[in-house]
């Protein structure tokens, strides 16, 4: 159980510096430092003395909001910010909790981006740290607190604080110790050194950052030591940006041959890694350390000092910092996988096959209602395997991905579908090909999948050795084999995380959890249903969303509506900004009696909409990518309009919503369509 308010946020957590703090920084100690309410929500309340504002259910109904937004900041360096909250619940009270959010609106984007989420109720002010890469974009910090169930509950803010620098650097001078905690141990833990604290037996330093007994820093001794093997970790802030490069620290051993002082990192799936260690006792003075850390996703450092005996001394630490600029000891560039992602548009990328047998091939489909298309945009080239055709009965030259270097955690994404193939065992299976060893361990197989539907698959690996991921197809005999295709393979740093677990990233909608923020007329409320797998009329409607192949959709169900009739799928209000914008969707119109979908711009105060995209009829058996590009300077929404067809035969539905700021980075290339897919939108009435 992690310590925090007793240890590490020492009292009431009062940051220094009060009067003087930052731009996009408040301590709300006699008003809001340019930070508002808006008006069309609840307003967060001042406390009569100062120190904290907030919103509670003694004046405001449950799921009711109150939103604070700042004055236009901009981080064209490297920021942190922080915030000191606290969530309260009455006993008891567990279902739908009260939320706090926190969102970057940027000066170009319609839409706010979710930085960070909480819902755990405490009895203490607990700490947020958030890394803003730096950036020329003018953009305003917008903090929504959403009231949950129960009588006393309530949302405080106590301190908002911008600062240039990572959140992981700390000199331990304030109080609030840059949000590092102490993972409880009955016998030792960190405390904060330096200052008034003589409460040890051992003769601690004075501290590095200022040379005084008055300056602070952290230690830990082994004068209460009980058992052996007794651990005390402080564990940092939680990263929320990628980042590469130098940490520094300085630390201090008093040290017999009972303790070992490392640094691990941890990532959200709890997996350890050790990156330094001690390597010789030093001198009593303070030693510099220089670790090269990356981190290209969310992970925590943890200084981790281990005894095992009350005669291990004491180890202090003082001044991490970290720079973008690689430790002098490092030779070898820091690895990327930018270039391990190839939706075969324009060639295999860095994947290659065996030399023997046709293997696989690129190949492009167009539009049609007997063939899926590929997956990234319905249209383009995927690579497609037949197990019939090769140089040897039921076997399918191997698929290799570019060399991987070993002891790095890998996520390996991709998207199969498979048609014909009686029987789905090892129909297509994954290896892990380590070069070193030749030696090759299949991690991953086909067990049962419905045919002609884009199935996403996720795999996570980490490999001491460097490794190659390996595609390959088997079938026993002739009369069972059939054809694999392939797409949108990616392989990223890190775990795969399931999206319960991420948050939703900005301006886009997969439906697989909600309709997030789209909303329906009242009048024809459940027009556009969300639904999964096949929908309910035959020969009509996808087998299968487009995000994973088993998630969640929108479409209308043709056989509940008259010919004709409209459903209508609101967007949340967008707010008005120069420049273009670019929304982007898939759609699915299949069945011989399908009828239209639109897209339409409803301007604030217009009492007309704008076309801005039209499909009619039967499109294809497949999931089509559409780019719909547009202005506007005011607070607008976008409609998806759907109209039944002639017969049952009409569903229509879209799937993986997304706003984009600027413009599209590619149009549709009209010319590799038939002209009866478009319409003429000036003769567009149905």
């Amino acid at each position: 159980m992690l310590l925090r308010g007793v240890l590490l946020l020492v009292q009431a957590l009062q940051f220094a510096g009060a009067l003087d703090l930052p731009a996009g920084s408040c301590a709300f100690e006699e008003d809001t430092c340019g930070f508002d309410s808006v008006f069309a929500f609840l307003p967060w309340i001042l406390n009569e003395e100062g120190h904290y504002v907030y919103v509670d259910t003694s004046f405001a109904k449950q799921g009711e909001k109150a939103v604070l937004l700042s004055s236009d900041l901009q981080a064209e360096e490297w920021s942190c910010l922080r915030l000191v909250y606290q969530i309260t619940t009455p006993p008891g009270s567990v279902s739908d909790p009260s939320q706090l959010n926190l969102y970057v609106r940027f000066e170009d984007e319609s839409f706010d981006r979710l930085l960070w989420s909480a819902k755990e109720p405490s009895d203490s002010w607990l700490i947020a740290s958030l890394d803003l890469p730096h950036s020329k974009k003018k953009f305003k910090i917008l903090i929504e607190g959403v009231l949950g169930q129960g009588n006393t509950t309530s949302i405080a803010l106590f301190e908002i604080k911008m600062t240039t620098g990572y959140c992981i650097e700390c000199d331990f001078e304030e109080n609030h110790l840059c949000g590092f905690v102490n993972r409880w141990n009955p016998n030792v833990n960190w405390f904060v050194g330096g200052g008034t604290t003589r409460n040890t037996h051992s003769i601690l330093p004075q501290d590095h950052t200022f040379r005084t007994e008055l300056g602070h820093y952290m230690y830990v001794d082994s004068v209460y030591v009980k058992h052996f093997q007794e651990v005390a970790q402080l564990i940092s802030p939680m990263t929320t940006a990628p980042m590469s490069g130098c940490l520094s620290f300085y630390y201090q051993l008093q040290q017999g041959n009972d303790s070992v002082f490392s640094l691990y990192t941890r990532d959200v799936t709890g997996l350890y890694e050790e990156i330094w260690k001690v390597d010789s006792p030093g001198n009593t003075a303070w030693n510099l350390a220089e670790v090269e850390f990356s981190a290209p996703y969310p992970m925590e450092v943890i200084f981790e000092v281990a005894f095992n005996g009350p005669k291990g001394g004491y180890v202090a630490l003082d001044d991490i910092s970290f720079s973008p600029v690689h430790c002098q000891s490092q030779t070898e560039l820091p690895f990327t996988t930018v270039e391990i992602r190839c939706n075969f548009e324009e060639d295999l990328c860095n994947f290659y096959q065996d030399k023997e047998g046709p293997g696989w091939t690129r190949v492009k489909v167009k539009p049609n209602m007997y063939r899926a298309g590929d997956h990234t945009t319905g249209v383009g080239y995927y690579l497609l395997a037949n197990t019939k055709f090769t140089s040897q009965p039921g076997y399918i030259g191997r698929l290799y991905g570019p060399s991987l270097p070993g002891n790095l955690q890998y996520c390996l994404r991709f998207y199969y579908a498979i048609y014909g193939f009686l029987k789905m065992s090892d129909t297509l299976a994954v290896y892990i090909f380590e070069e070193n060893h030749v030696v090759q361990e299949k991690v991953w197989s086909v067990l049962q999948s419905p045919r002609g539907v884009w199935m996403q698959a996720e795999i996570a690996f980490k490999k001491p050795m460097p490794t190659k991921v390996v595609f390959m197809s088997l079938c026993k005999s002739f009369w069972d084999c059939g054809l694999i295709a392939l797409d949108d393979i990616t392989i990223q740093l890190g775990n795969c995380q399931s999206p319960e677990r991420l948050l939703p990233p900005p301006g886009e909608c997969t439906f697989d959890q909600d309709e997030c923020a789209f909303t329906q007329d009242k009048r024809n409320r459940r027009s556009w249903h969300r639904g999964r797998g096949d929908t309910p009329t035959s020969y009509t409607g996808p087998k299968g969303d487009h995000t994973t192949g088993v998630g969640y959709y929108m479409y209308i169900e043709a056989s509940h509506m008259v010919y004709g009739q409209k459903a209508h799928l609101w967007s949340q209000p967008l707010r008005g900004v120069p420049g273009k914008h670019c929304l982007t969707f898939f759609y699915h119109m299949y069945g011989a009696g399908t009828g239209l979908l639109s897209v339409y711009l409803k301007k604030e105060e217009d009492s007309k909409e704008s076309l801005l995209w039209r499909r009619r009829g039967e499109q294809s058996i497949s999931w089509l990518w559409a780019l719909v590009e547009y202005t506007c300077t005011r607070q607008h929404q976008i409609i998806f309009e759907a109209i039944r067809g002639v017969s049952i035969r009409s569903d229509i539905a879209i799937d993986d919503v997304k706003f984009q700021a600027g413009p599209c980075a590619e149009m549709e290339d009209t010319n590799q369509q038939s002209s009866g897919y478009y319409e003429d939108l000036n003769d567009i009435e149905y």
